[in-house]
């Protein structure tokens, strides 16, 4: 489990394609030399295993499910990655549940600069906006971010990203046209479950 607290950005330095997997490589990682093989680590927003680390880098696995569908698909040498650590449970929960299970891509449509704050709108999966409300949370590309408004007849939702986060994260470098991984609220998942198996009474 995460928080959608970016820990820190890292680079890639190499990625190998297999036949139905890839291994991604990062170089120079603050924390790298507190990672473990085994562990788990938020690349994006997606949930990845680290199978090589050593002081500096670290490797994670990526299955074929993954790369389809998620953004990661379109990464590359050189590319800006989001990053977190698994939360430990004596940890503040600063941001708000995130799995790192991607449910699936956005694409920004606009990107509009305010005296301290970029605004954001992710064309959104029509099938997952009954998921967002706002004021509520969001996960973009492994950040936690608050739901600024959700219009249900453009399927579009928009964030305010305020300094602190474009400068903590990968956010700063998007352009209109990218695409992020998008991880809505899992308990919206469950309250939604739960009602319609409901039995009437």
């Amino acid at each position: 489990m995460f928080t959608g607290l970016v820990e820190g950005v890292g680079r890639i330095k190499r990625i190998d394609l297999g036949s139905d997997s890839a291994v991604f490589h990062f170089e120079a990682v603050d924390f790298a030399h507190q990672l473990s093989i085994g562990d788990s680590v938020s690349v994006n927003g997606a949930c990845l295993t680290v199978i090589r680390q050593d002081s500096q880098e670290f490797s994670v696995d990526v299955m074929i499910q993954t790369l389809k569908l998620t953004s990661l698909r379109a990464l590359k040498v050189g590319d800006c990655v989001n990053l977190e650590r698994a939360v430990l449970v004596d940890s503040r929960l600063g941001g708000h549940i995130v799995q790192g299970h991607v449910d699936s891509t956005g694409e920004i449509v606009l990107l509009q600069r305010h005296e301290k704050s970029l605004q954001m709108n992710i064309k959104f999966p029509a099938n997952l906006l009954r998921y967002v409300v706002a004021q509520g949370s969001i996960c973009l590309d492994g950040v936690s971010l608050t739901v600024g408004s959700v219009s249900d007849d453009d399927n579009q939702i928009s964030v305010w990203l305020i300094p602190e986060t474009l400068n903590r994260t990968n956010l700063l470098h998007k352009v209109v046209g990218d695409v992020v991984n998008i991880e809505v609220d899992i308990l919206a998942k469950y309250v939604e479950r739960f009602v319609s198996k409901m039995s009437p009474r």
